[in-house]
């Protein structure tokens, strides 16, 4: 055997296709459902992009990959709307839990004032002068 460097996309596919198949096996058939992209767009009056918020639910958990707001926009209510829709849908999706991760420099308190908690901290991440969060919301639907 030889363990060598090397990325190609065919063998990353193959290693993350094992993983969850592997993740499967000990898993009951009831958290067993596909995994689901999500997201939701604002777009201004020519169609720009201007908003969003992406994710994938799985295992009964929404996980909130990007959430950005252009900078003339901050402030409006955008990312409150954006984060309460994607909320939304994960009560419809019978989620019991969103997670999510910050930086120090992007919005930890955004989320706190939503009603998240920072459950872990990496300090001196990616900088020595910032901090990555790790946040998460239990929702009430416990199924």
């Amino acid at each position: 055997m030889k363990i060598v460097q090397q990325w190609n996309q065919e063998d990353s596919d193959y290693i993350r296709q094992r993983l969850i198949e592997y993740n499967a096996s000990q898993l009951p058939d009831e958290v067993k459902h596909p995994v689901e992209h999500v997201s939701f767009i604002v777009r201004d009056d020519f169609n720009q992009i201007v908003g969003g918020v992406t994710g994938t639910v799985f295992w009964y958990t929404m996980h909130i990959h990007f959430l950005w707001v252009d900078e003339q926009l901050r402030g409006e209510g955008y990312g409150t709307e954006l984060m309460m829709r994607i909320e939304q849908l994960a009560i419809e999706r019978q989620c019991r839990l969103i997670q999510l991760d910050t930086f120090s420099f992007q919005a930890p308190d955004f989320y706190t004032k939503l009603g998240y908690e920072v459950f872990g901290v990496i300090e001196y991440h990616p900088t020595v002068n910032h901090q990555q969060y790790y946040l998460k919301k239990t929702l009430l639907n416990q199924n």
